[in-house]
């Protein structure tokens, strides 16, 4: 029913009864624990980085708007051993490590955002700065255009438009926005209006980099900012109308790849 704001208060259980009762941490197990302990050893998150098939770089570094002090945030795919992911232990969606700004997308999860037209994703597809690649991941990218489609004026010109809705509200309400959200905005309409024209995600932004980083550093009036990004969304329209990106991705092709590659870790 209720979490302790610190180790010093108990938990307040309600039991199938309706009964309510209270208890310390060190009465209660977690169920994962019991399952791992069951089968003969706990898995942990750590080993699973080891079946990581793709691992790049993201962020500042890859959209080469990198400073001093600049995060190097990694991220990828991994691909558990069948035996693993058909267990009673399952895995995880996602692995993340917030210390190293690590995130590691299993497979089947990647894929599906992928074909989402997910913008995390896709950049991750495209990253100039790629650290580890196995030849699934190889065969991943290779075919890397099946997850571009017209979805992505959804997905990155919906997304930017609700997202300037707050930054305008937040604006009027505290006279001041978050710059650095505000650059990234306008970097990803440039990506996504790039993407429909010419059909690939472009990571790099050096052509836009001081124009992008004078945002950052709240040194252009917002008429200009939200002037350029009001340019942007028309170039979006024009590019969905003239695009020669299909309506939807290539379902057929990703589901294949994800059924070879579970096959490949029998």
């Amino acid at each position: 029913m209720g979490a302790p704001a610190d180790a010093t208060h108990a938990y307040r259980v309600e039991l199938p009864d309706g009964r309510v009762i209270s208890l310390r941490r060190s009465e209660l197990t977690i169920r994962k624990h019991v399952i791992g302990e069951d089968l003969g050893g706990l898995r942990t998150d750590d080993d699973l980085y080891r079946h990581v098939i793709y691992r790049c770089v993201l962020g500042s570094h890859a959209y080469g708007l990198a400073g001093e002090g600049s995060d190097t945030d990694r991220r990828g795919v991994y691909l558990p051993p069948a035996e693993l992911h058909w267990s009673l232990y399952g895995v995880p969606e996602q692995l993340e490590n917030r210390e190293t700004d690590e995130v590691y997308w299993e497979l089947t999860k990647f894929v599906t955002l992928a074909l989402k037209a997910n913008p995390n994703i896709l950049e991750c597809l495209y990253s100039p700065l790629v650290e580890t690649v196995t030849p699934l991941a190889e065969e991943l990218l290779a075919m890397r255009e099946i997850f571009l489609s017209k979805m992505i004026y959804q997905t990155y010109n919906g997304y930017v438009l609700s997202q300037f809705k707050r930054l305008e509200q937040d604006l009027r309400t505290a006279g001041t926005i978050k710059w650095k959200h505000a650059m990234h905005l306008i970097r990803l309409l440039i990506a996504g209006v790039t993407g429909l024209t010419h059909g690939y995600i472009p990571v790099r932004v050096e052509e836009h980099r001081d124009r992008l980083l004078a945002i950052k550093r709240g040194e252009v009036a917002w008429p200009e900012v939200n002037a350029w990004r009001l340019d942007l969304h028309k170039a979006f329209d024009r590019a969905l109308a003239t695009t020669s990106l299909p309506d939807r991705p290539n379902y057929e092709r990703a589901n294949a790849f994800v059924v070879r590659a579970r096959r490949s870790q029998v």
